[in-house]
């Protein structure tokens, strides 16, 4: 099946007349801007197109650099990201509209079907019959954020196909569904606190509260806009907004932190909720949430560029510290936990807060050997200078985030359309947000 029976279109504006694309390995530091976001955005955008599961088309957790191997184990959180990037893809006309909605039709009647616990979705799942996957042992049941990422990207996907058509229409309804099924206030258990996890099996043995600053925040504007099962407002300002690491106001590099851990934590903090989460404006009573990702990506830049650690590499074309996978596997890197591990990810990710620093990051990015950091799917996960070490792999939760950004920093599509919704301005409200996306 070629790229345009598939529903992708040809390649043809990505690179200027007379040059290569740099998929083939060509020298692209002669291309526009523009040009390099459109191909960053429409390579990676791939992942989920060509690399969706043949059955569900949702998200794969991971794909490998080259080759294909048995993979049924697909990503929540990943797939409601996977669908922003399509979106994208409709939006620029890198696919046909109906060769999306047809997907997005055939993924939520899987997701119709697929297990859930009080509504809820677990991190992971078998793509072939949506049965749960235990993401760790006791962890083999509703999984409350990766399912917010999931409700992210189908709200977006609900106001984008907003036509008459029938097809567009039963998206809609199959969403809607989905989203009222969420039984938010179970998973207070009676308390002013929202817990990550529930098993079926376990109960509450995890006994996990999402609380302090983190990756977290659209699940309370979900939770606090749903229609039905919604939680009270104290859920945020007692459980969440109390936690420890929440409120910081401390200096890192010549910049102060609002809120979160020192020096900000992982970078994805600043990128998953915010995929939908217009942060221009944000205000509430504890922050503003641009100011807030703006502080942290300046100090994730700025300790790449002191580099205090002595790290190969590190430097203004090579930056961006985030969890991702690394010589030691999964791990959530950050400034003060800082192992010479780069993800591409994490300043793509950060073309809204910080331009300039994120485009000499990508053409630094592009100046490396190609076959070791670019392929099919785009950037790979990350790289170690030290080690003389490259991921041979791409993970959905970096993937897709990378395509929601960029494409928020160039038009603010996603944020337009998630601020839109009315569970989120009722969330937003609910919470004592202001914000002028949704005034």
């Amino acid at each position: 099946m070629t790229l345009l029976e598939d529903g992708v279109t040809a390649d043809s504006s990505a690179a200027p007349a007379g040059r290569k694309r740099s998929t083939d390995g060509q020298d692209v530091s002669h291309f526009a801007d523009h040009a390099l976001l459109d191909l960053v955005q429409r390579q990676t955008l791939r992942y989920f197109w060509e690399g969706a599961h043949p059955v569900s088309f949702l998200a794969r957790d991971r794909q490998r650099l080259h080759g294909d191997r048995p993979n049924d184990l697909i990503s929540v959180g990943g797939s409601g990201f996977g669908i922003m990037a399509v979106i994208v893809g409709v939006e620029r006309g890198w696919i046909d509209r109906s060769a999306a909605l047809s997907r997005l039709l055939t993924s939520m009647e899987f997701l119709a079907s697929a297990a859930r616990h009080h509504g809820m979705f677990p991190h992971f799942m078998d793509g072939r019959d949506g049965r749960t996957i235990p993401f760790r042992r006791k962890d083999d049941g509703a999984d409350i954020v990766e399912t917010a990422f999931l409700f992210q990207g189908l709200i977006c996907a609900r106001e984008y196909f907003a036509g008459t058509s029938p097809d567009e229409r039963l998206l809609r309804e199959r969403i809607d569904a989905l989203l009222v099924d969420a039984e938010w206030s179970f998973f207070t258990r009676g308390e002013n606190r929202l817990y990550w996890h529930w098993s079926p099996k376990y109960g509450w043995a995890m006994n996990f509260p999402v609380q302090g600053w983190n990756e977290c925040l659209v699940a309370f504007v979900l939770a606090a806009g749903a229609r039905d099962h919604a939680i009270d407002p104290e859920v945020y300002h007692q459980g969440y907004a109390k936690g420890p690491a929440f409120l910081n106001g401390h200096d890192y590099y010549g910049t102060r932190l609002p809120l979160g851990m020192p020096f900000g934590g992982p970078l994805f903090f600043a990128h998953y909720s915010f995929c939908g989460l217009d942060p221009r404006g944000l205000v509430d009573r504890y922050a503003d949430y641009f100011e807030q990702n703006l502080a942290h990506t300046r100090i994730n830049h700025r300790h790449c560029v002191i580099n205090p650690n002595g790290h190969r590499g590190y430097g203004p074309d090579c930056w961006g510290l985030t969890a991702s996978h690394g010589p030691g596997g999964y791990v959530a890197y950050a400034p003060d936990h800082d192992r010479g591990v780069i993800a591409p990810s994490a300043a793509l990710c950060s073309f809204p807060y910080m331009p300039a620093e994120a485009m000499q990051a990508l053409r630094g990015f592009f100046a490396r050997p190609s076959h070791r950091i670019w392929g099919r799917y785009g950037f790979i996960d990350t790289f170690c200078d030290d080690r003389d070490w490259y991921a041979r792999t791409y993970l959905a939760v970096d993937q897709g985030p990378t395509v929601a950004m960029i494409e928020n920093h160039r038009s603010g599509l996603l944020w337009k359309l998630f601020m839109g919704a009315p569970e989120i301005r009722r969330g937003l409200s609910r919470l004592g947000f202001s914000s002028p996306a949704h005034s």
